[in-house]
């Protein structure tokens, strides 16, 4: 990403990640719109430890998991060996992959899109998806809705926002503190790492905040229509106080950009 947009190399740490975001909450609702095209090639986008490629390819999905973290990718491959789950990994930049296939499905979860911090990033990724997509293919995400409020009042004070053991041994408290750009729309991010009682670093998380209304209008520009936007991964309806925004999109044939 840009040199002056950064995410610190322990929050890449496989192990790390994994401890902290054991998680599963968005695998039904993935699962479920995968099974729309059960036949088909998937690909999933900034896969990380594959958190969910492993138990989607466990269901049957032909699945394809990639990310530009080694560390992640290392992790990942190491949990799929050991489930015996036959899954490839990819180590790519998204704005920059390029494939052979098509995909009946392209989804990028977990709120990653916050890490591609410039709007050209992002419409490099959107031409890249239509790229790699079949023509009745599905192209799901998930971010935030940014919550001015919640940003605000997380200014005023330092908190602690995760406590764990990792898998090899390690005892972990981080602390957050956070200060948002409202010209770059980014927010600077810091967590400060206390690992086994010991203090051991800064680590910077910076994050796009991408609102509701540019997200409509950029999908749009970019040829895609949105079949569905929800709150949350149940199909709420997405409103004022969602916290989510979950899109289903299908390309749009005419009028789009390439």
């Amino acid at each position: 990403m840009e040199e002056k947009y950064k995410v610190g190399k322990l929050i890449y740490d496989g192990s790390i990640y994994d401890g902290m975001n054991p998680e599963l909450a968005d695998l039904p609702f993935y699962s479920r719109w995968l099974a729309k095209k059960k036949n088909g090639n998937i690909l999933e986008l900034c896969c990380g430890t594959g958190r969910l490629t492993i138990p989607l390819a466990k269901e049957g999905y032909n699945i394809i998991g990639v990310d530009i973290s080694s560390s992640m990718l290392k992790q990942a491959q190491c949990k799929a060996e050991e489930l015996n789950v036959p899954v490839q990994f990819i180590k790519s930049d998204i704005r920059t992959l390029d494939l052979p296939e098509v995909y009946g499905i392209i989804f990028i979860p977990f709120n990653s899109i916050h890490h591609l911090y410039t709007n050209q990033d992002f419409f490099k990724v959107l031409i890249n998806v239509k790229k790699h997509l079949k023509e009745d293919g599905f192209f799901i995400f998930d971010c935030f809705n940014p919550d001015i409020r919640y940003i605000v009042n997380s200014e005023k004070e330092e908190n602690i926002i995760a406590e764990y053991r990792t898998e090899d041994g390690r005892e972990v408290v981080i602390e957050q503190t956070m200060i948002y750009e409202n010209k770059t729309q980014i927010n600077r991010i810091k967590w400060h790492y206390f690992i086994n009682g010991e203090f051991d670093s800064i680590q910077n998380l910076d994050m796009r905040m991408y609102f509701p209304q540019e997200l409509d209008e950029y999908l749009s520009i970019y040829g895609f229509e949105i079949i569905h936007k929800f709150g949350g991964f149940e199909e709420e309806l997405f409103e004022n106080k969602s916290e989510k925004q979950i899109f289903v999109c299908k390309k749009r044939m005419s009028d789009s950009k390439d």
